[in-house]
């Protein structure tokens, strides 16, 4: 689908950086073994399942009315900013301004479905995030407006939606983009799919993502995907397609999946939003695995906002994920709670391997946030390095598990897949057990270190470098060279190991143009404490409404 080609040996410079990685992270962790029985620990899965049931308890309810009252509030909302827009430029419309204008009869879901569409079989560099239609997109957008004329229409009646190809759409070519899946047809959707269906939502197209979740960006099926801020340079995976489609603006909504930081990591680069909710808030039955105490599926958007609706829909246990709780926290993205709102900021780690450009927007952010009426406090956790050692051995460990019954026809993975694959059987059973063990700790830890300093989220710098070349899959660091692999996923993955709900929200630019982001974390199930911080930013900031130059967007946002 793209002419850009590697122009190094992707399988040897992957495996190059991973595996002196991998070796290093078993090194730590195995010179620091927890303490042999019979000395008790809080070290088991069942302890982590306590503390954040605890967590939820103490958490505030779901009100019985909060998707009527979330769509009140958006709704006014995107009346304030011109629903007119909507209607005049379809593709530049969020999900709050697309339901505001149909509410208003100044457009319709057929309407907006007649403009969207011929760009999804276009040659433009977005085409790249597109792999296939789903079935019944034009009867749904009809069903749709008749609803929106009748009175009839459900929370996200008539809104587009992308569906990342690894989370399966009936009836649908679902293939994880990968040649070893051949052209699987999925039988059912997907519990998060199903649940937009229900309220009215439209899924129109499978987007593009590195194979199995974890390959390289020149995928060996369907090829790169190219970043629309520069062609030269890749969105980031490994939601890849969700990310692109949704800078372009070519859909306004997409699904994705996050297990070291794929919702996040295309959202910075790509100048987008995005939330990894707290683990076991959505559930992921239909949704491929590729490390299932990692796995996360969540929305993507261009707001906070519109995070805040498609959140409250999919939530919620289904019978058959059993991770997933059947109670489900208070969602709603109120932004005037930031007032008196307690910020962490973290100067270690997260600020380490970042570049100046990433680091002065994060310092903006956090004078914003003062602005609104945050109150800003210094906050640190301890032994980051040897957490994110941890988040190693266990995301290849179930790696590992997950596809060795590939390994006969491992030539078939492409050469960012086969690398993992490759080292994904170092770690011993004893490591990969090490590793889940300690993570009750860390959690544990972590809720307490918040809890002393009495911050409600915590503010990260986002990726610490603007998006990787496709040539030589790097990223410079204040003029230094790095491979992505070693940029990445630093500032991500520890929460997908941790569960803690982090969103990713567009901060500024960097001098080469391209967007940079800001990470907010809250503790587990404090999704919309979250939400609302990020959607009071966005409503003072604008770096959510730029467009990049490859977009399907009329609007005057352009920088």
């Amino acid at each position: 689908m793209t002419g850009v080609t590697a122009a190094t040996d992707v399988f040897t410079v992957v495996r190059g950086t991973i595996a002196p990685e991998l070796e290093r992270a078993l090194a730590a962790s195995r010179a620091d073994p927890l303490p042999a029985a019979p000395n008790a620990l809080a070290a088991e899965p069942g302890h982590s399942q306590a503390l954040f049931t605890r967590l939820l308890g103490e958490a505030p309810s779901r009100p019985a009315a909060s998707r009527t009252a979330q769509r009140a509030r958006a709704a006014d909302t995107a009346r304030a900013a011109d629903t007119a827009r909507a209607a005049a430029d379809p593709a530049g419309a969020s999900v709050t301004e697309l339901l505001a204008a149909f509410a208003e009869r100044s457009t319709t879901p057929a309407a907006v479905l007649d403009v969207l569409a011929p760009l999804w079989t276009s040659d433009a560099v977005w085409s790249d995030a597109v792999l296939r239609l789903v079935d019944g997109a034009r009867a749904a957008a009809a069903e749709s407006t008749r609803r929106w004329a009748d009175g009839s229409a459900r929370p996200l009646e008539g809104v587009p939606f992308a569906v990342k190809d690894i989370i399966d759409v009936a009836g649908t070519v679902v293939t994880s983009g990968s040649l070893q899946t051949g052209d699987r047809i999925a039988p059912t959707d997907a519990t998060v799919v199903a649940r937009l269906r229900a309220a009215g939502a439209i899924p129109v197209f499978m987007a593009a993502t590195t194979e199995f979740a974890c390959g390289g960006p020149h995928n060996a099926r369907y090829g790169a995907v190219r970043n629309p801020w520069d062609a030269d340079r890749w969105t980031g995976g490994s939601s890849t397609g969700s990310g692109s489609a949704l800078a372009a603006r070519i859909v306004p909504l997409a699904l994705g999946t996050d297990t070291g930081g794929s919702i996040r990591v295309p959202s910075a680069l790509c100048g987008t939003t995005g939330i990894k909710p707290t683990y076991g808030l959505v559930p992921r039955t239909g949704v491929t695995s590729l490390s299932w105490t990692l796995d996360h599926v969540g929305p993507m958007a261009r707001t906070a906002e519109d995070l805040a609706l498609v959140l409250d829909v999919i939530a919620g246990a289904d019978a058959e994920d059993p991770t997933a709780h059947p109670t489900v926290p208070d969602l709603t993205a109120d932004p005037d709670r930031v007032v008196g709102m307690r910020i962490g900021v973290p100067r270690t780690w997260f600020t380490e391997r970042v570049d100046a450009a990433v680091l002065r927007s994060h310092a903006v952010a956090i004078d914003a946030f003062r602005g609104l009426g945050a109150e800003i406090v210094p906050i640190e956790f301890d032994d980051l390095e040897a957490v994110d050692s941890e988040c190693w051995t266990v995301f290849y460990g179930e790696l590992a598990a997950n596809q060795e019954a590939n390994a006969p026809t491992a030539e078939l993975f492409d050469d960012g897949t086969r690398a993992r694959f490759d080292v994904s059987f170092t770690p011993t059973a004893a490591d990969y057990l090490r590793a889940l063990r300690r993570r009750p700790l860390v959690q544990a830890a972590m809720v307490a270190r918040m809890d002393e300093a009495g911050v409600d989220v915590v503010l990260t710098p986002g990726i610490g470098a603007t998006a990787p070349r496709l040539d030589d899959l790097t990223m410079s660091v204040d003029g230094e060279r790095f491979n992505l692999h070693e940029v990445v996923p630093r500032n991500t993955r520890l929460f997908d190991y941790v569960g803690f709900p982090a969103l990713m929200m567009p901060a500024g630019v960097a001098p080469d143009g391209l967007p940079v982001g800001v990470q907010l974390v809250g503790r587990p199930w404090a999704d919309g404490t979250v939400l609302s911080a990020a959607v009071a930013f966005q409503r003072s900031t604008d770096h959510h409404l730029r467009v990049p130059p490859a977009s399907a967007s009329g609007g005057p946002y352009h920088p």
